[in-house]
């Protein structure tokens, strides 16, 4: 599931960088904020997606944790109720006729013994006295690092693992780092690629005056709310004037004339250059002005007077 959540933030992103890129080159400057504001949402759901994926990796490894360090507690409570061999090796050893080797050592041994089982007793006595529970838990967590993994079976609680069950080796995965490989080469290109052609769609350069009388753009205009002829008028009005000015030519004489009741028609003597233009077709596709909209029915040259 975490992979569909990657792929399809991944794919969201690229689209929304490419239509902010676009909306840029288009000069549509609301479209490419609206477009920016998309990638930086996606963004930030990419970054909780990874960070809720390390969270849960952390609960299953502070899960498998708690059960190796209740495994090795579970060993030490064994080994503390198994009773210990308290012989004494040279006791069951005989000589060769078959006689032990007590002789006059075993009455010094006896009170030794005594004296000794005395002192431990009193030893137990203040231990059990003093020591605190977590003690052996604390013990069992620093002993937890030297057992086997635990072993996680689908669907199901983390559970022990003995060592000889698990591989000495782990399985290589050729297919993984392929893909990796594939991924990261594919990556370099496209890099490369975008970044031709971004830096020579983006770049400044001196254009050729058009062999042209004038450049037209005719346009429709939406209103929201009151949609009188006088209304429709005037934001056409504010918006050509608005427009014209975002060219990079001085555009002193620029005219706007009405066709029909939502259609208008600007004109700008001399002709601008395809930039220029561009920049015009952009920016009143995307401004809005006293409640209304307008899109672009088309633009032109006019051809001069020969």
């Amino acid at each position: 599931m975490k992979y569909v959540g990657y792929l399809f933030g991944g794919l969201s992103a690229a689209y929304a960088g490419y239509y902010m890129v676009l909306y840029l080159y288009r000069w549509e400057w609301q479209r490419a904020l609206i477009s920016g504001v998309l990638l930086l949402v996606i963004e930030g759901f990419l970054a909780c997606l990874i960070l809720l994926n390390r969270l849960s990796r952390l609960e299953r490894r502070l899960t498998e944790y708690d059960a190796r360090v209740a495994e090795v507690q579970r060993r030490l409570d064994q080994s503390r109720e198994t009773p210990p061999d308290r012989r004494f090796r040279w006791i069951g050893s005989e000589d060769v006729n078959g006689t032990q080797r007590t002789f006059v050592f075993v009455p010094v041994l006896m009170v030794a013994g005594a004296a000794l089982s005395g002192i431990a007793f009193a030893v137990q006595k203040i231990a059990s006295a003093t020591a605190r529970p977590g003690a052996e838990r604390r013990l069992a967590g620093r002993l937890a690092a030297l057992t086997a993994p635990a072993d996680t079976a689908p669907g199901g609680a983390a559970r022990a693992a003995r060592l000889e069950d698990r591989p000495a080796v782990p399985p290589s995965r050729a297919g993984r780092k392929l893909a990796a490989g594939a991924a990261a080469v594919a990556a370099v290109v496209l890099l490369t690629l975008m970044r031709e052609e971004l830096a020579d769609a983006t770049q400044t350069r001196p254009e050729a005056t058009p062999d042209a009388a004038a450049s037209t753009v005719v346009f429709r205009i939406e209103m929201r709310g009151d949609e009188t002829p006088e209304a429709r008028e005037l934001a056409a009005g504010d918006l050509w004037q608005t427009c014209r000015r975002s060219t990079a030519a001085q555009n002193d004489r620029a005219f706007l004339q009405g066709l029909e009741d939502e259609v208008y028609a600007g004109v700008i003597r001399p002709a601008l250059t395809p930039h220029d233009l561009m920049r015009l077709r952009g920016c009143i596709e995307d401004a809005s002005t006293n409640r209304a909209t307008a899109s672009v029915l088309g633009e032109g040259q006019a051809e001069p007077r020969r």
